[in-house]
C-alpha cells in the first residue's frame, strides 16, 4: 500500500564504515541480529524470588548468578496404590517482568531491554526487539503493544491451555514480522523502508490465528498492536548515525543527545498531538497495525545525527503514567546515575516503572558511540543537573508519590484538594513550556487532516 512519510525521501548512501563498532572477540559471523548474548534475564514469579525468564524459580537467597534449580519432590500416592505413571509437572510460575542486557564489554554498543506485565502470562506487550548487524553496521530497536481494548477477544489457545487475546497475539506476530524483515534488510534483499516492513507485517498477520467475533463496531480490530522503533545505520567515518524511526499507534521512539537531552522521533497516531494533553486525556488511536483493516507504518528520515547518542523505544506504560513529559527523561537519567552495569540500569528501570505504571510496559535502549556504560553516565551528568533544576524545582508536594523527583513544602502548610490540583496543573504547564522546544526538535509534522 502507499505509505505517507514525514520529511523528504532520501536514498540510503552506499557506504561501508571501516570498523565501527569493533565486533566483540567472540562475535559470530555477519548474521542478522547478532547482538551479543544477554547476561541474564530476571523475572519474578508468584513466590516473589528472582527467577530466570522462561525457567524455574531461583531461591530468593541464591547468589545473583546462581543457575536455575529444578523443582524437586514428587507427591506420594495412596499406600498400596498401583503406579500412576509420571506425575504431572508442577505448574510453571509465570514471570511478570524480565530484563536483558549486553555483557558490558562491547565498545561503542551498549543495549538493554525491560519488559513487564500487569497480569502474569496475560501481558499484551511483546518482548522488546534489539538487533545489530556487525557486517553492515546497522540495526533496529522496536517495541510492540497489543491494543487490549480493540483486541480483547480470545483468539488462540497456547500449549499450556491458556487462551490469548487478539492483542496478545498481534504484538507477538508484529515482533516476529519485524525480526524477519530486519534479517532480510541486513542481507540487503529488502530496503529499510516502511513499505517493505508493512508487507512483512501484513503477510504474517494473515497467517496468524484469528477468531471472527459476532460483536462488531468501529473500535473492534483483529490482532491490533502498536509498533515503534528505529532503524539506524552507523556512518563510521563521519562519526554520525542515520536514523529512520518507524511507527504505528501511540508507542514512541526517541533519541537522547548528551548536550540537548531527549528528543521524540515519532508523533502519536491520535487527533491530539500535545504531549501534556495526551497525558491528561489519553485519546483513542487513529491508526494501529491489525489484520482486518488498512493501516500505515509511518516514518521520517534523519540523514545524520551526531554520536554518541542513545536510541530509545517505549510503549505507553512508560511515558503515559508520568506527570510531565520531562519525567520520562528524568527516570532514564536518575536510574542511569545509580547503575554500574547495563543489567543494573535495566533492573533499576524495571523496579521504577512497576512502582507507578498502570499498564504493561516494555522498553528498548541502545547507546551508540560510547566507550562503556560509565561513559554514558558521565556524558549525561550535565544534562541531569539541568533537568533537575528546570523541571523538578517547585514540584507540588501532592506529587511526592509520583514517578520521579522530590517536592518542595508548599508555603502555608497543607493544601486542600482544589488548591493542590491547581498547583499541579500550573507546575505541569510551566515544566512543559520549558521542556517542549528541545523535546520536539525532531517531532514529525502533523498530518494535514489533523491540522
Amino acid at each position: 500500500m502507499a505509505e505517507h512519510e514525514h520529511g523528504a525521501r532520501h536514498a540510503a548512501p552506499a557506504h561501508r564504515p571501516e570498523q565501527w563498532p569493533p565486533p566483540p572477540p567472540a562475535a559470530p559471523g555477519p548474521a542478522a541480529g547478532s547482538v551479543p548474548a544477554p547476561t541474564r534475564a530476571l523475572a519474578t514469579g508468584k513466590g516473589g524470588g528472582p527467577a530466570l525468564a522462561g525457567g524455574p524459580p531461583v531461591p530468593a537467597n541464591a547468589p545473583a548468578n546462581a543457575p536455575a534449580t529444578a523443582p524437586g519432590g514428587v507427591p506420594d500416592g495412596p499406600v498400596g496404590s498401583p503406579p500412576a505413571g509420571p506425575p504431572d509437572p508442577p505448574p510453571r510460575a509465570l514471570p511478570s517482568q524480565a530484563v536483558w542486557s549486553t555483557p558490558g564489554n562491547v565498545e561503542g554498543l551498549q543495549a538493554l531491554t525491560v519488559w513487564t506485565e500487569q497480569v502474569p502470562g496475560q501481558g499484551e506487550d511483546a518482548e522488546p526487539f534489539v538487533a545489530h548487524h556487525w557486517g553492515t553496521h546497522q540495526g533496529v530497536i522496536a517495541v510492540f503493544d497489543g491494543s487490549g481494548g480493540a483486541g480483547a477477544s480470545p483468539v488462540w489457545q497456547g500449549p499450556d491451555g491458556a487462551w490469548r487475546t487478539g492483542a496478545w497475539v498481534g504484538s507477538r506476530v508484529a515482533r516476529l514480522a519485524t525480526d524477519c524483515w530486519f534479517h532480510e534488510v541486513a542481507l540487503e534483499t529488502e530496503e529499510a523502508e516502511p513499505a517493505s516492513l508493512h508487507q512483512y507485517l501484513d503477510w504474517f498477520l494473515t497467517k496468524a490465528p484469528q477468531r471472527r467475533s459476532k460483536i462488531g463496531g468501529t473500535m473492534r480490530r483483529q490482532l491490533p498492536t502498536t509498533l515503534a522503533g528505529v532503524h539506524y545505520r552507523v556512518l563510521g567515518r563521519e562519526g554520525t548515525v542515520e536514523l529512520r524511526p518507524l511507527w504505528a499507534g501511540d508507542s514512541r521512539a526517541y533519541v537522547f543527545a548528551p548536550a540537548s537531552g531527549l528528543h521524540v522521533l515519532t508523533r502519536d497516531h491520535t487527533r491530539e498531538s500535545d504531549a501534556l494533553e495526551l497525558l491528561r486525556t489519553d485519546p483513542p488511536m487513529t491508526n494501529v497495525i491489525c489484520a482486518d483493516r488498512e493501516f500505515t507504518v509511518d516514518t521520517q528520515f534523519i540523514a545524520s545525527f551526531p554520536m554518541p547518542c542513545v536510541l530509545i523505544a517505549a510503549t505507553d506504560g512508560w511515558f503515559g503514567y508520568v506527570h510531565t513529559p520531562a519525567d520520562f527523561e528524568y527516570l532514564l537519567l536518575s536510574t542511569l546515575r545509580r547503575a554500574h552495569t547495563e543489567y543494573e540500569w535495566a533492573d533499576l528501570l524495571r523496579r521504577e516503572v512497576q512502582a507507578y505504571t498502570g499498564d504493561d510496559a516494555s522498553l528498548a535502549v541502545l547507546a551508540l558511540g560510547y566507550r562503556d556504560l560509565a561513559h554514558v553516565r558521565e556524558s549525561s551528568e550535565r544534562r541531569y543537573a539541568e533537568l533537575t533544576e528546570r523541571h523538578l524545582k517547585g514540584r507540588p508536594r501532592a506529587l511526592d508519590r509520583s514517578p520521579r523527583g522530590g517536592a518542595e513544602e508548599p508555603p502555608g502548610g497543607p493544601e486542600d484538594g482544589r488548591t493542590a490540583d491547581a498547583r499541579i496543573r500550573a507546575w505541569q504547564e510551566q515544566s512543559w513550556q520549558t521542556y517542549r522546544a528541545g523535546y520536539e526538535t525532531y517531532l514529525p509534522p502533523a498530518l494535514e487532516e489533523y491540522r
